[in-house]
């Protein structure tokens, strides 16, 4: 058996108005196909391209290892030169990845290969960030601390995105007092035998190609999974419904660091805890 997953809708092109009537206020996710194809970036952005403007920048980089009570809050697991990684990901596949990269502080002169775009929402000019991964690296199951609406715009290679709302949560063996699920679950092929309750789950999927953007509503769930090295580029707007505003607040100011708390005063026993609770729950 495979995931309950409908294929996101796609379009080629989309204005602003009805970007807003048809995917913002309901809340649905959409694949544009052909929106960035003026962007110098479009033809330009390449892995060689990031390697050439910003090979001697020493870059963070994650694996899917589960997380640890001494990790602290976004810890890299390594760090490498940019030349090093990119060299890596066209030579062999690896789990190391690069999150949250942001492009304005490490590489400001990449801000003159694109704009930020008018869908009809503010965007945090602040917070292009880049996102960089080999062939089979994947991300954890988890939605965004601050559950902003999300653009997630995809260059070289193929990706693969698989996004649940919230209302799924119960399905999804949530890991309590965070913002991911259970780390040993593959969403790329579920054990349904070890996590039954994933059958109830119903998501959506899509695959991302060189210059298409996918739209994230507020609080999705996301895995990603590169099929071929690759990166991404996310722009953000913040929540603008009332609960998920209200939620984004408490989870920065409260959740995150009540967490950070326990791991201290609790060490792998709060995280053991956590684990087993995301069972508990979901039975």
């Amino acid at each position: 058996m495979k995931l309950n997953l409908q294929h996101i809708p796609r379009v080629e092109t989309i204005s602003k108005e009805d970007f807003i009537k048809n995917y913002f206020k309901p809340q649905k996710p959409v694949v544009i196909e052909r929106f960035i194809h003026h962007w110098p970036a479009y033809k330009k952005w390449n892995l060689d391209y990031i390697k050439n403007i910003a090979g001697e920048k020493t870059v963070p980089l994650y694996d899917d290892r589960p997380v640890d009570y001494k990790d602290g809050f976004n810890e890299p697991h390594a760090k490498m030169k940019m030349s090093d990684y990119i060299d890596l990901l066209k030579r062999e596949p690896t789990k190391f990845r690069i999150f949250l990269w942001n492009v304005l502080k490490e590489v400001p002169q990449l801000q003159k290969d694109f704009t930020f775009p008018d869908f009809g929402l503010r965007l945090m000019k602040k917070m292009p960030m880049l996102f960089f991964g080999g062939t089979d690296s994947h991300t954890f199951m988890h939605y965004d601390i601050d559950l902003a609406n999300i653009f997630h715009f995809h260059f070289q290679g193929k990706k693969q995105v698989i996004l649940f709302d919230q209302k799924q949560n119960k399905y999804l063996y949530k890991i309590p007092h965070s913002l991911i699920v259970r780390e040993d679950i593959d969403f790329s092929n579920p054990d349904f035998k070890k996590w039954p309750a994933l059958q109830k789950a119903k998501g959506c999927e899509c695959e991302l190609n060189h210059g298409e953007v996918l739209y994230i509503p507020e609080g999705y769930w996301h895995y990603m999974s590169y099929i071929t090295p690759g990166f991404s580029m996310s722009l953000r707007a913040i929540a603008r419904h009332p609960k998920n505003l209200g939620k984004a607040i408490y989870n920065i100011i409260v959740m995150r660091n009540f967490d950070n708390l326990m791991r201290r005063l609790k060490g792998q026993d709060w995280i053991d805890w956590k684990n087993r609770q995301a069972i508990k729950n979901n039975k």
